[in-house]
């Protein structure tokens, strides 16, 4: 009885995928459009990102894009076997810009958030950062962590639609808080006195500190939030997130991920490529 039991489901299962049109149509269709294809047959691989986020994207002395994402990115094109093409865009635009199909992924230090997750996919983390803080050298030993800059009289910096910004509304509600369209100017601001603070992920904070920092500027440089930073795609592609959770797991393992992230993370010497 068991047996014929099992003969029967097992005839039942198969004349299931014969039988119910388009059980395998379904899927090929789904991987003829996905963004690999289109990426592979047209010979490019469109980056979409915004120029300033040190370490990760920026212009050198020449105009040429360099940075950690884009060594990664030319790496990623490398892979597909075609050629990069970087898209410099306006951050409070760039996830419309990929919806829209302007490029093909983004790829600009990106923190995962749900907000954001409502509208693209993210394949897995690349890297973790977290916020930490500039400060204003008068305040050396007044200021210890962000809870002490929650206080109406300290003015604190950010970028406009970053995590950063939405750090400080979250976590130090009652500063008096400025936001800029640069977070190189928001820094600036502190700098030159006319705030107390400023708040940005941890590369950027290290980055702009061994520029301009050094006796000006503390650094706080212990992240108070944890941030994953991932790359964005459109939704409803499961084969161009496939292929980028497995070339980011080779890329990790093979050397080129560490070689990679001690040129641009854990040395400065590539800032005489941008000064």
């Amino acid at each position: 009885m068991k047996k014929g039991l099992l003969i029967g489901l097992a005839f039942l299962a198969v004349a299931a995928l014969v039988f119910v049109p388009g059980a395998f149509g379904d899927d090929i269709n789904l991987a003829k459009k996905s963004t690999l294809n289109e990426i592979v047959e047209r010979g490019e691989l469109r980056v979409g990102f915004e120029a300033g986020y040190l370490p990760f994207e920026m212009a050198d002395k020449k105009g040429n894009f360099i940075g950690f994402d884009m060594d990664v990115a030319k790496e990623m094109a490398k892979a597909m076997g075609v050629k990069f093409v970087p898209v410099n865009t306006a951050w409070d635009g760039i996830i419309p810009a990929l919806i829209t199909k302007k490029f093909d992924i983004i790829i600009s230090g990106m923190t995962i958030t749900q907000e954001r997750n409502l509208k693209v996919n993210f394949a897995d983390p690349y890297i973790i950062v977290g916020q930490t803080i500039l400060l204003n050298k008068k305040h050396a030993g007044k200021v210890k962590s962000y809870a002490d800059l929650n206080d109406p009289k300290y003015t604190v910096t950010s970028k406009l639609g970053t995590t950063g910004e939405q750090a400080i509304k979250r976590m130090i509600p009652r500063a008096n808080y400025k936001s800029f369209e640069v977070e190189s100017e928001a820094a600036l601001e502190v700098l030159t006195g006319k705030a107390d603070a400023t708040i940005y992920d941890l590369p950027f904070c290290a980055t702009f500190m061994a520029q301009q920092g050094e006796g000006k500027l503390i650094f706080l440089d212990e992240p108070f939030t944890f941030e994953p930073l991932a790359w964005a795609v459109r939704k409803g592609d499961p084969d161009f997130m496939n292929w980028l959770n497995n070339f980011l797991r080779q890329l990790k393992n093979d050397g080129r991920y560490d070689r990679i992230y001690n040129k641009w993370i854990k040395s400065t010497d590539w800032i005489k490529e941008v000064q």
